[in-house]
């Protein structure tokens, strides 16, 4: 058999076996380039590194902004937001581009955004962290969570991660008060202030509740009036109009089928399968309702504004968004070292909304003690550096755990820390 023939065989088994895209040839024809200040050597070499990533089929879609000493150094997109699935006749024709200004799902990175409207509300006195969830949401003690605070939740120590399977039913979360019924017949599964266990979905809706009770706003109209108004961002919602549904990304499921202990690990996290949360993100009930713990509808322009605002103390020019002492304490660590954290199975540093880095290890590379940000399913990254002055929104379409990206994928993260040094 000719060469290029047992090439094209192997391809396609590659193509089935790990879920992959189709890629096009001409990655230029699918690329667009936002306003960057000016062309950079360090920018064509990280875009360099994110095509080799696109490259693996992994990502039908990415979109990356990167603003270093209040610069946007790179903003490119490249790939499609809707009709390049795997296993599917791809129709260049047929498929819609992913561009810059697409708005795509930033799903557990919302946590960062959320967190910040919480600040927010204390800031206006609203509720203080240090508030016990019980005192705004009337029969949440149940079942022994009456100690369970505001800074418990958002530092995912409360003791309650996870939501059971038949809650994931879009209309019961969209239902304020039936998940609220739900929150509060949760059973805690250690005590609040122990050891951090990743809540992945329950602390966004419990302070919806709170917000809602305490404040008589929804997380989504504070978003909207307190943050994305003033900063003057495109979409940056807790979902969109229904209308706009149709603009949002897709998200795909690419790699290889998660065996029965990955399997199990996500289900862990999360309280339902992976397969079936991702087809939940593609509804438009999903795309147009609240679910603040996973689904912040943004670009990756406008997070990079958002983390830019806060690394500069909570402004924008002139345009002044949170106190400076908000910031700090957003940004003030849970525990000074690396903790244990039992659901993800890994040390982690938190601060009340924020995964933090650290000296040593972290999610944004080695040596990032004074980065804050967060990450989401599964290859979004979101962070500031302060100590580098460098800000990162890193989004993508594609959701694999194991795949053809695990390579070029820290390839991209470790070019990034190589290019901005810190000061």
């Amino acid at each position: 058999m000719p060469i290029p023939l047992v090439e094209q065989a192997v391809g396609g088994v590659l193509d089935t076996a790990f879920r992959r895209c189709s890629v096009p040839a001409d990655l230029d024809s699918i690329t667009t380039i936002g306003e960057e200040d000016g062309p950079s050597d360090v920018a064509d070499e990280l875009w360099s590194r994110v095509e080799v990533l696109y490259r693996t089929g992994m990502h039908p879609g990415l979109q990356v902004c990167i603003r270093h000493q209040d610069d946007v150094v790179l903003e490119r997109a490249i790939g499609h937001a809707r009709g390049n699935l795997p296993g599917r006749r791809f129709d260049p024709d047929r498929a819609v581009p992913m561009t810059v200004d697409t708005p795509i799902n930033l799903f557990s990175a919302a946590k960062a955004v959320t967190g910040m409207v919480v600040h927010k509300l204390e800031e206006t006195g609203a509720f203080t962290l240090d508030d016990r969830v019980a005192d705004h949401v009337p029969g949440f003690d149940r079942h022994g969570k009456g100690d369970i605070t505001l800074r418990d939740v958002l530092t995912h120590r409360a003791g309650v991660p996870t939501l059971p399977a038949h809650a994931f039913d879009l209309d019961l979360l969209l239902d304020h008060e039936r998940i609220e019924a739900e929150l509060c017949n949760l059973r805690p599964v250690s005590a609040p202030g122990e050891k951090p266990a990743y809540h992945a979905v329950t602390g966004g809706f419990i302070m919806e509740a709170v917000a809602r009770r305490a404040a008589g706003r929804s997380l989504r109209d504070v978003l909207a009036e307190e943050i994305k108004e003033p900063l003057g961002l495109q979409w940056f919602d807790f979902g969109v109009d229904p209308s706009d549904a149709h603009l949002v990304a897709h998200n795909v499921m690419t790699g290889l089928p998660l065996g029965f202990s990955v399997g199990w690990f996500m289900r862990r996290i999360l309280g339902k399968d992976w397969a079936p949360v991702l087809k939940l993100s593609n509804d438009d009930r999903f795309l147009s309702g609240v679910i603040p713990s996973g689904n912040a509808i943004v670009t990756a322009r406008d997070v990079a504004l958002f983390y830019q605002c806060l690394m500069n103390g909570g402004r924008i020019g002139k345009t002044r968004v949170f106190k400076k002492k908000t910031v700090k304490r957003a940004l003030r660590p849970s525990d000074t070292d690396l903790e244990f954290d039992r659901m993800l199975g890994m040390p982690m540093r938190y601060s009340p909304g924020f995964m933090l880095g650290s000296e040593t290890f972290s999610l944004y590379g080695w040596n990032h003690p004074d980065a804050f940000g967060h990450v989401g399913m599964s290859n979004l990254w979101t962070w500031a550096d302060p100590g580098r002055d460098l800000v990162v929104a890193f989004l993508t379409t594609g959701k694999p755990v194991l795949g053809t990206h695990l390579v070029a994928l820290p390839q991209v993260i470790a070019g990034i820390h190589e290019a901005f040094p810190p000061k």
